[in-house]
């Protein structure tokens, strides 16, 4: 059943819900992001007054340098999200059905498998392939398909291939490796929740009213198109926002000489690298350049390993994808990506 589907039932039964009913909640969610940024502004006063000598710059310049990383997170992936927005507006409104569907195969692993590539026609980061991915849902694909979509896309995009050919080439096989990688990881993902009893079970409730009000929007197209601009926007730039803070503080508050001093050890360079993948939060057409700053101290494995995560399963990532996916969803998509890579990465360093 599609969310479609689940919006129609949901519709000719009379259970959308009124927007009082959603203020509560949406109340709750502001009250626990008041207190996390409570709780990160505390441990940053408690780490500078308890281990002053942790981090070599004072107080002050780290809480300025994290909300300038947090600021250029945002402003990096903005334009991606406005972009990722528009084609899941063309998609869902203006492309009449069946279009897309009569090119796919009818087997389910064949659609997933052709699906994730199609990353290499929509040239946009991870940031905008989460509204772009949410236009494929309320079209009507089911969510493991679009799941193996989102998590290839931001591997297979054209943008990302040229920049990890410019930053290592074809040296030490990183370039295949991420390919490969990105590509194999989406597909066990697809095929693991392809198994899910109920897979409209791991979206959300509030996306699944989304797909409701969009579904019958009256009006024409260009109605419909505003009213889902309108409703995109109002999902992803609050946990774009909120992702691009936490990118920010964590920075901060993680010493990143602790990550750097384990480098040459072929395993835990793999979990540093990892870590900071999820950490830093680039934008994946350009964490090739990032990753390439650590290629004279860590091992190829580790590198390929943080090429992996970052652009799947980073902090930012996260936020965007929770407008979508439930929480439980999202922990067993970052357990399945952390430990695929972790793999590929021991693979790349045991045999190159």
């Amino acid at each position: 059943m599609t969310p479609a589907d689940v919006a129609t039932r949901h519709s000719r039964r009379g259970t959308t819900p009124s927007p009082s009913a959603s203020t509560p909640s949406s109340q709750a969610r502001a009250l626990l992001w008041l207190g996390i940024g409570v709780a990160v502004i505390a441990a940053l006063f408690a780490i500078d007054a308890l281990a002053p000598t942790l981090f070599p710059a004072p107080l002050p310049t780290r809480a300025q340098d994290g909300l300038t990383l947090a600021i250029s997170v945002l402003i990096e992936s903005l334009p991606f999200v406005a972009l990722g927005v528009v084609l899941s507006i063309v998609v869902q409104v203006w492309i009449p059905p069946g279009v897309i569907e009569r090119w796919l195969p009818r087997r389910a692993w064949a659609r997933r498998a052709v699906l994730s590539l199609l990353g290499m026609i929509v040239p946009v980061c991870e940031c905008g392939n989460v509204p772009f991915a949410r236009g494929l849902l309320m079209r009507g694909f089911s969510v493991p398909e679009t799941m193996t979509f989102l998590i290839a896309a931001p591997i297979v995009n054209p943008i990302v291939i040229i920049t990890t050919h410019a930053a290592f080439g074809f040296d030490d096989g990183i370039l295949i490796a991420r390919l490969v990688g990105g590509y194999l990881i989406a597909n066990l993902i697809g095929w693991l929740y392809s198994r899910h009893p109920s897979p409209d079970a791991l979206l959300t409730e509030r996306f699944r009213d989304t797909c409701d009000l969009i579904t019958h929007e009256p009006g024409g197209r260009l109605r419909r198109t505003l009213a889902q601009f309108v409703v995109e926007l109002r999902a992803v730039m609050p946990a774009l926002v909120i992702g691009s803070a936490i990118a920010g503080a964590v920075q901060v508050l993680i010493p990143r000489d602790a990550l750097l001093a384990i480098g040459s050890n072929p395993a835990l360079s793999i979990v540093a690298m990892i870590a900071l993948a999820m950490v830093v939060s680039i934008c994946s057409n350009v964490d090739s350049f990032f990753a390439l700053s650590f290629a004279s101290t860590f091992t190829p494995g580790s590198l390929i390993a943080f090429l992996l995560v970052g652009p799947l399963v980073d902090v930012k990532m996260l936020a965007l994808l929770r407008t979508t996916f439930t929480t439980r969803t999202l922990a067993g998509v970052v357990v399945v990506v952390v430990l695929a890579a972790f793999a590929i990465g021991a693979g790349v360093n045991l045999f190159v």
